[in-house]
């Protein structure tokens, strides 16, 4: 199992794109803007995905690529594209994007037989299977209903998981979960520097000084990426969590990695 990282930025400039994962060919986690880097070919494949919340950054593309789509998965007869979200994402995505004024309501285009998109509802817990993707739905603390996903084979969920929080504050209910589970990567999120720590409590992301917190509920050395820093501030935000001391081995995400289970 191979996990393409599309777009791991807080914003958009050149070269940064927003929040997406790609799972083998068929699964993307998020759907920002690093979506639009897809060839329509490998769009057309995407059967499912699964969003950790209603902010714009790792929706916006969900419309976007549906509208792409749309022809070539009539053509293969392919079902309609299955997204995953807690109720309250989904009811955001119906009322405030496929509302026909900001985009039109792809649930029910081009048929209302046969749509392009289906909206498919989960809770905190559950585990979905995704094609050769398991997909647990942990838990994560947002400005809005949130979610993180640990993603592992599903021929071999004892391998370990690839973990994404999400954007997150404080999380202590992610770490009693990930307690007792093999972690073979996590990426978290650290959207500010700490002199915004402020800001970051406010919008309930992280901070470096936060992060330290954070990841030393790990209990094994882990792997750890960070996701969500704002372009321009990667240099000065990796400067600062590389002062702290850590017994696991931390890096920046960049869009292009490659995550294989």
């Amino acid at each position: 199992m191979r996990i393409r990282v599309l777009g791991c930025s807080g914003s958009i400039a050149a070269g940064s794109r927003t929040t997406s994962f790609l799972v083998d060919h068929d699964v993307l986690i998020d759907a920002g803007t690093g979506v639009g880097d897809l060839t329509l070919d490998e769009m057309a494949q995407v059967d499912h995905i699964f969003v950790t919340h209603s902010h714009l950054d790792h929706v916006l593309a969900i419309g976007l690529l549906a509208d792409s789509v749309t022809r070539a998965r009539r053509a293969r007869a392919r079902p309609a594209i299955q997204v995953h979200a807690l109720a309250p994402t989904l009811a955001a995505l119906r009322t405030h994007v496929f509302n026909g004024v900001i985009w039109p309501d792809f649930t029910r285009l081009p048929d209302p037989a046969a749509p392009v998109l289906s909206l498919v509802p989960f809770e905190t817990g559950d585990v979905i299977s995704a094609g050769a993707a398991r997909v647990e739905v942990l838990p994560a603390s947002h400005t809005v209903p949130a979610v993180g996903f640990a993603v592992s084979p599903a021929a071999r969920p004892d391998a370990g998981a690839w973990v994404f929080t999400g954007d997150t504050g404080p999380n202590p209910a992610l770490w009693a979960r990930l307690a007792a589970a093999k972690v073979n990567a996590l990426v978290i999120e650290t959207a500010f520097r700490d002199d915004e720590h402020a800001l970051a409590e406010i919008s309930q992301h992280l901070c470096p000084k936060r992060l330290r917190t954070e990841i030393a509920a790990l209990r094994q050395p882990t792997d750890v990426f960070i996701t969500h820093i704002k372009p321009g501030e990667v240099d000065a935000v990796m400067a600062e969590i590389a002062a702290q001391a850590s017994t696991h081995r931390v890096q920046a995400l960049d869009a292009g990695h490659v995550f294989t289970l």
